[in-house]
């Protein structure tokens, strides 16, 4: 059981909630949405105070884990974006990256993406649409700042360069979320069609001279 104590030492408490996390993650890839505080706090050996002391309640818990996943997935979106290919590779590799993502663990997307319809009564106030929509506009922003650098788009660039990285992670997750519910052909199918769909302007646009290329 954890002490006040343990949960105060430097480095105690972020080794602490690191492991925690591993739980919750442990949770969300058996349940899913329906995944609980209770559940977590049994599978971390805890109860259910000290868990609400680590992140405050399940929008917290929620919160921590998108940042975490978002995080190795921004990771492995910039990878796919550096590889060494040509421009239309590149894009392939990034969207199969993000659908890979998913695909690998679709608990954890629908956790993070979906509530659950049978919600235990303390947890029906949690809104996962109002903690979502922040995670997806973070991707946006990161995938926008990646084309800002490295594409020309001439005057109004920059403002250009924003709205195809939201409109580029809104195709992907639109897409994706029918696709990972659906099956309706192979990712790699869905991939070529979304990266014919993104190539028009792209195909044509010159890599800014100041830039590291796209």
């Amino acid at each position: 059981m954890e002490t006040t104590q343990q949960a105060g030492e430097p480095g105690a408490a972020e080794r602490r909630r690191r492991e925690l996390l591993e739980a919750a993650d442990r949770v969300v890839l058996r349940d899913g949405p329906k995944a609980s505080m209770n559940a977590i706090a049994a599978e971390a050996g805890i109860t259910k105070p000290i868990l609400y002391r680590h992140f405050g309640d399940k929008a917290g818990l929620y919160q921590a884990l998108a940042v975490r996943h978002t995080d190795a997935l921004l990771d492995s979106l910039r990878a796919a974006l550096d590889a060494p290919a040509e421009r239309r590779r590149r894009v392939e590799a990034t969207l199969d990256t993000y659908l890979a993502a998913i695909e690998a663990r679709p608990q954890v997307y629908r956790f993070l993406m979906h509530p659950a319809e049978d919600s235990h009564s303390a947890e029906r106030g949690f809104d996962v649409g109002l903690h979502s929509a922040p995670l997806l506009r973070r991707l946006g922003e990161e995938l926008a700042k990646v084309i800002g650098e490295r594409v020309d788009l001439g005057p109004g660039g920059e403002r250009l360069a924003r709205v195809w990285g939201h409109g580029i992670v809104g195709m992907m997750h639109a897409a994706g979320d029918w696709w990972l519910g659906e099956r309706p052909c192979e990712r790699a199918e869905l991939v070529a069609g979304l990266t014919d769909l993104l190539w028009g302007r792209l195909s044509s646009a010159g890599n800014r001279v100041d830039g590291p290329g796209f």
